[in-house]
């Protein structure tokens, strides 16, 4: 019986392409469960990317604003990085030493302290655990629990830890775990109806009153978690007020406060760690996706009086991977070197400011936020006659990550309905590259919104450019500094337009 070709080589040039391109998607179709997600939404097939640069199978090429849900920091390939990983290959060094001490290993966590806030360091332990950041959250929920002899956890409203249900009861051990959800202020859809300061306040005494009442069923958590930004809730900043008075809180009534750095961390808001925006110190942090420097890696950082856990606990097979250990100290050491955060903090507030008209112009987005490079745009229902915030609209939203990736800009979508489409674009991302994502996003948004569904327009046209327009150039591996994340030689930005490179085929809509 003759062996089946392989059919990834089927071919040759576009058809050839094009034909290899549906074939992998074909057997992934058959291979793989329906419990994939970003597949679904995003029929591409990476085979090159470097910078904010993805090239399919199919030879077309993306703008990525999805960065690896946020773990590539530094885009694509970033020459610190594949630098770092190769000198590990190259030394003979082991890939893999679960927790025992090594050069590597001492090198990350020195560039590990070294960023963190000075007053959080100075009594900090890092413990090691399972490579992703449900294996962190895991853990930090194990620690505040074994030194408080508490099982209960208060976390809000919108959240997304990885830690369900479902995972608690599955932990050993947790029989007797106790989720509280509070409110978290938001101003858009604010859960009490204000909003803005007066919102954030109402939160944060609802808070009080749960934990104070002896009758509000909540017992004393063993810990509190938050994110300083919701990203998966629909990238939602919390207000510097709320987070400062979660701080007080807790520590009045001796309650560890876990923030949930996975998504924020790494110069991602505008500070290199997003409790520096309010001047907080938590008791523990949860840390993974850019940490490795685009490598699965996670840690816990706590203060040191709440280590009481026996040796074994909370342990994983790979907690000592070499390689993210190398690639997180060089992405951390080129962010803080190069003050990337700075840089986010400026750039996030420009693009949410050219942004933010889209709300005038087109009655189906409702609300345009974030914090740094994290942006999220909100579709909402342009028919609605509700006079607070429309209902979300995610049919809307989907069809806008789809008219982006036909443009040839890859988004996310996030938020309590999926309603959100989000932008979480590399720090390394220069100025040429922001103009040809915010003109991709733009058009985007327009196409849907004069479609049926998404109430025609409020405002003028934009002129919309074509999906088969250029993409821009990624800067050359020579130039990695700061002065280089500026504009890129070769290819100019005139009107709108990003010449000087190979055009972008239309992708699949």
């Amino acid at each position: 019986m003759g062996r089946e070709p392989d059919r990834t080589r089927e071919g040759s040039g576009a058809g050839g392409e094009r034909a290899a391109h549906e074939g992998i998607l074909r057997r992934q179709s058959a291979r793989e469960p329906a419990a994939r997600t970003y597949a679904r939404a995003l029929p591409i097939v990476p085979v090159r990317a470097r910078g904010l640069t993805i090239e399919g199978a199919d030879g077309r090429r993306y703008l990525d604003c999805l960065s690896g849900a946020g773990t590539l920091a530094l885009g694509h390939n970033h020459p610190v990085v594949l630098e770092a990983i190769r000198k590990v290959l190259d030394s003979g060094a082991p890939l893999q030493a679960l927790d025992l001490a090594t050069p590597v290993k001492d090198a990350f966590t020195t560039e590990l302290f070294r960023t963190l806030p000075p007053a959080f360091a100075d009594r900090a332990r890092v413990r090691f655990c399972g490579p992703a950041g449900t294996d962190a959250v895991d853990a930090a929920v194990t620690l505040v629990r074994a030194a408080t002899g508490r099982t209960g956890v208060l976390a809000f409203t919108g959240a997304c830890h990885d830690m369900t249900a479902g995972a608690l009861e599955a932990s050993g051990g947790a029989s007797g775990a106790r989720v509280a959800r509070l409110p978290y202020p938001q101003d858009y859809r604010c859960p009490f109806g204000v909003g803005g300061d007066r919102g954030a306040e109402l939160a944060a005494h609802w808070t009080e009153s749960v934990l104070d009442d002896p009758r509000s069923g909540v017992p004393h958590p063993a810990g509190m978690i938050l994110e300083p930004v919701q990203g998966e809730g629909g990238v939602i900043p919390a207000p510097d007020t709320w987070m400062r008075r979660m701080r007080e809180i807790t520590r009045a009534r001796s309650i560890p406060l876990i923030a949930d750095e996975v998504d924020t961390g790494v110069g991602r808001t505008g500070t290199f760690w997003a409790v520096e925006h309010s001047g907080i110190t938590p008791d523990v942090m949860v840390l993974s996706k850019a940490i490795g420097g685009s490598l699965p890696l996670a840690v816990v950082v706590h203060r040191d009086d709440l280590d009481v856990g026996q040796p074994g606990t909370h342990a994983g097979a790979f907690r000592g991977n070499q390689l993210a250990m190398a690639a997180g100290t060089a992405t951390l050491a080129y962010v803080r070197e190069n003050d990337l955060a700075a840089r986010a903090a400026v750039l996030g507030t420009r693009i949410r400011r050219q942004l933010r008209p889209l709300t005038e112009e087109f009655a189906c987005v409702g609300d345009v936020r974030g914090r740094g490079l994290m942006i999220g745009v909100e579709l909402v229902d342009p028919e609605s006659t509700d006079s607070g915030p429309r209902p979300a609209a995610p049919d809307l939203a989907s069809a806008v990550q789809q008219e982006c990736l036909r443009r040839g800009l890859i988004v996310d979508l996030g938020g309590r309905h999926a309603s959100v489409v989000r932008l979480l674009p590399p720090l390394t991302i220069t100025d040429e590259q922001t103009a040809a994502v915010l003109d991709r996003l733009a058009d985007a948004v327009e196409a849907v919104a004069r479609g049926p569904a998404g109430g025609g327009p409020t405002g003028r046209s934009r002129g919309g450019r074509s999906p088969d327009e250029p993409s821009p150039d990624e800067p050359s591996p020579d130039e990695p500094s700061p002065a280089g994340l500026g504009r890129v030689e070769g290819g100019g930005v005139d009107g709108g337009h990003v010449g000087g490179v190979r055009s972008v085929r239309p992708g699949r809509h």
